[in-house]
């Protein structure tokens, strides 16, 4: 009896430890072997200096970015200054129904495009001994910011290990060696852009310029790069420091012979100092910024500078944890994983993962104030980036901070609430002289780190479709009402974010005008990047009344309304918007029970067109939902029908979230399945590829080619998943999945400034606690069930439910 109980209980051992072994990582990707492709790299960064990291054995590549290097200069707001004087003809042409004069018109209303986020420079390790590596290992743990690389060759195993840090704005690079005088290899750095490299006192130093002008499929022209006094300037600086072993060099190169272990710092800075300061003239010393913060990091050890690193990064990471049940997948590399999840196989922790990614990405791209994560958020190796690499704001910036709030990383969120600052600066110029409109602040499709806010299109040479959009200003208002009501701060919103909400109502409500029936519409309108077919066949996209203006300007008055009864303040303006609300031009259910996209009930060029704009009501907005608004629910629910599921990547990160909102967790579950399908490199050749929108190895959203905003939309949906609050209540588990049947969240927001803890078996909550920031009361909802609670500041309360 003994003999078999002592069998069972070495038979359960032996399945636990075999269990924890091979239990799949929620917070590391690894691999097998070094990165080939861009697509494939580890990425870290501090929130301004961003590293790409191949990991590649006898030669190490790391691509450099800086948040702040940009081609270009502020921008003259005052471009096009009679461009306004077009507007009253486009609408004589649509009031007459003339729709390819009014698209042919449109284009009169266009400015300059953006300019592009520049590639600071690559970084290269050579190693002088030459080999084939074996047990070659490399990951990177998001659950601290650092990356690792381990592999032997000819009998020698060598680590590195590498950090971006915060604290000190210094890259850090650790190699050793198990042989005494294993390491011996050189350095170099080279750009793309104008630069010059030398070795000073055994520093490696590289300084250059980014171009002044910025135009589609441009190169890097000498006669831009010459001018003494236009560009962003940068630096980055080198040094070794060493256990043993001998530092010489060459004049472009610095070289390690015969040591042990060595550490590299990296350290980079730019000239720019400010949206509407010139970068040379007015700009930081960026040489100086520099040395400083090499000097300072350089006197410090190695473990105190990685200490201090993980110290600062967890503080924000660690916030936030999530657990969706037990998993049987195997221990596989990153990649490998990815292939068999898109097999249709279960694999909790991949979701907890990407989820966790999407988190780490955004702590690590958008901690500069004034300059949010762009298109590729701070890690873009190309000269000429696709779309500029800049910030397109007819969705894709927004995306970007959909997880902030609700995911416990509201200071992520600032760097983007003070670049709307920004916008409002120039956007009162582009107000009055594109639009007419005297009062508030306007900005349209495109920016860049100058905040330039006019319509782009080249003056004319480009789609309306796209070109010619003033509602950005609309959307980006709500961002400022999200982080006040989520945070409860309200010296912010007083100080900074109701004016700017003030100044964006000011010119919606200056810019519509009335339709025949006497309602409210915008004239003229586009719905971002798709078209209409016309009646008599015409395919355009210029027209008036476009629902998807309308329901970003409805969010922004309501949003507007409320911020002034917070602060008790301009009652005589809230009480115009609220009159001008009841008048607005309604919602329209077309004949296939949709929501119509267009004033009149017309078809679509593509019927299933990435952008779904008119369900902006719905997601990120909430004045439609299926409790208020059932029927403009469903016909929100239809149009996704029409649309499909098969599309790009942050377009999928949208529709998740929008089937959330719906309340059906499985179709949005599908979906977010389908964007965590493995996509191959860009550049890689197979004989059978997998392309199109998903996910690249190294988790990467794949549009494709790479774009954040479904990494950050993808991971914001698995919030909304789990929680949806407004004002007034929170819903918990609205969109359960059946997959996830059992799990738990610690950390996770809900507006009114509360934090919640919870967790649920079979699909039935079982404990609720909730903390409140700043005191308030709420309804918390789980299916028939309601609770009212009311906290004191600091407070916290648990439920079993």
């Amino acid at each position: 009896m003994k003999s078999n109980l002592k069998k069972t209980f070495l038979i359960l051992l032996f399945t636990f430890f075999c269990l924890n072994i091979t239990a799949q990582s929620n917070h590391v990707l690894w691999y097998n072997q070094p990165a080939e492709f861009f697509e494939e790299s580890l990425v870290l960064g501090n929130g301004k200096m961003g590293a790409t990291v191949f990991g590649g054995a006898n030669s190490d590549k790391i691509y450099l970015n800086d948040a702040t290097l940009w081609s270009g200069e502020p921008v003259n707001a005052n471009m096009n200054p009679d461009a306004y004087k077009n507007i009253p003809e486009i609408r004589e042409a649509l009031k007459n129904e003339n729709y390819k004069l009014a698209d042919e018109l449109n284009k009169k209303i266009e400015g300059k495009n953006s300019e592009s986020y520049s590639p600071l420079g690559t970084l290269e390790i050579n190693n002088s001994e030459k080999g084939k590596a074996v047990n070659y290992h490399r990951e990177l743990d998001i659950s601290n910011a650092v990356s690792k690389v381990s592999y032997e060759m000819n009998g020698v195993k060598f680590t590195r290990e590498y950090f971006v840090s915060a604290p000190d704005q210094i890259m850090v690079i650790k190699l050793t060696s198990d042989h005494k005088g294993g390491l011996n290899f050189d350095i170099n750095l080279k750009s793309l852009l104008k630069s010059n490299v030398e070795v000073r006192n055994n520093t490696l130093i590289m300084t250059g310029s980014a171009p002044i002008h910025e135009n589609a499929g441009y190169t890097v022209l000498p006669k831009y790069l010459d001018i003494k006094e236009r560009g962003t300037k940068f630096t980055t600086l080198i040094q070794i420091k060493k256990t043993d072993g001998k530092i010489t060099n060459s004049r472009e190169t610095l070289i390690l012979k015969d040591a042990t272990e060595a550490i590299i710092y990296v350290s980079v800075a730019t000239s720019f100092n400010g949206f509407n300061k010139n970068p040379v003239t007015e700009g930081l010393d960026d040489i100086t910024i520099a040395l400083q913060n090499l000097n300072k990091a350089f006197a410090k050890p190695f473990d105190q500078l990685k200490e201090s690193h993980i110290a600062d990064y967890q503080k924000f990471y660690n916030r936030l944890t999530l657990d969706l049940g037990k998993t049987t997948a195997p221990d596989l590399p990153t990649d490998e994983r990815l292939l068999r999840y898109a097999d249709g196989k279960e694999d909790k922790n991949l979701e907890i993962l990407y989820f966790n990614f999407g988190r780490y990405l955004l702590i690590s791209s958008s901690r500069t104030l004034g300059v949010p994560a762009n298109l590729q958020g701070i890690w873009n190796p190309h000269l000429n980036a696709p779309w500029s690499s800049n910030y397109t704001m007819n969705i894709n910036l927004e995306e970007n901070y959909w997880l902030a709030e609700n995911t416990n990383l509201s200071e992520m969120h600032l760097p983007l609430l003070s670049f709307i600052k920004n916008l409002s600066v120039t956007g009162k110029v582009t107000a009055k002289t594109f639009y007419g409109v005297n009062e508030g602040w306007a900005s349209a499709h495109n920016s860049d780190i100058w905040a330039m806010t006019n319509p782009v299109g080249q003056f004319g040479k480009e789609d309306p479709s796209w070109a010619c959009w003033p509602l950005s200003g609309a959307w980006l208002s709500t961002h400022i009402w999200e982080h006040y009501v989520f945070s409860q701060d309200k010296n912010y919103l007083k100080s900074e974010g109701y004016p700017i909400m003030k100044g964006a109502a000011q010119f919606f409500f200056g810019w519509m005008i009335l339709d025949k029936n006497g309602n409210l519409i915008t004239s003229p309108s586009t719905s971002p990047e798709n078209k209409y077919i016309a009646p008599d066949g015409f395919i355009g996209a210029t027209m008036y009344g476009g629902t998807a203006d309308l329901a970003m300007i409805r969010e922004c008055f309501e949003k507007t309304i409320k911020a002034s009864k917070v602060l008790n303040t301009d009652a005589d303006f809230r009480a115009k918007l609220e009159t001008a609300l009841a008048k607005f031009h309604p919602y329209k259910i077309g004949k296939k029970g949709n929501l119509q996209e267009w004033y009149f009930d017309w078809n679509d060029e593509d019927p299933k067109h990435r952008h779904q704009s008119q369900l902006f009501g719905l997601f990120p907005g909430d004045h439609i939902t299926p409790e208020k608004t059932p029927d403009l629910a469903e016909a929100s629910k239809k149009t996704l029908e029409i649309k499909g599921d098969e599309t790009t990547g942050w377009s999928k990160g949208w529709r998740i979230n929008l089937w959330a909102r719906l309340w059906d967790g499985n179709r949005a579950y599908k979906m977010f399945r389908e964007l965590l399908k493995y996509v191959d490199p860009d550049g890689k050749k197979t004989e059978t590829p997998r392309r199109g929108g998903g996910t690249y190895p190294n988790l990467f959203d794949a549009h494709p080619p790479f774009q954040i905003d479904g990494n950050f939309g993808g991971a914001a949906a698995v919030a909304e998943m789990l929680i949806q609050s407004d004002e007034n209540e929170i819903r918990l588990l609205p969109a359960l999945p059946d997959a996830w049947e059992t799990g738990s969240v610690k950390g996770i927001c809900a507006r009114g400034g509360f934090e919640i803890e919870m967790n649920w078996e079979n699909k039935i909550l079982k404990r609720v606690s909730v903390f409140s920031k700043n005191g308030g009361k709420t309804t918390l909802i789980n299916g028939d069930k309601k609770q009212n609670i009311v906290l004191k500041k600091g407070e916290k309360h648990e439920i079993n439910w």
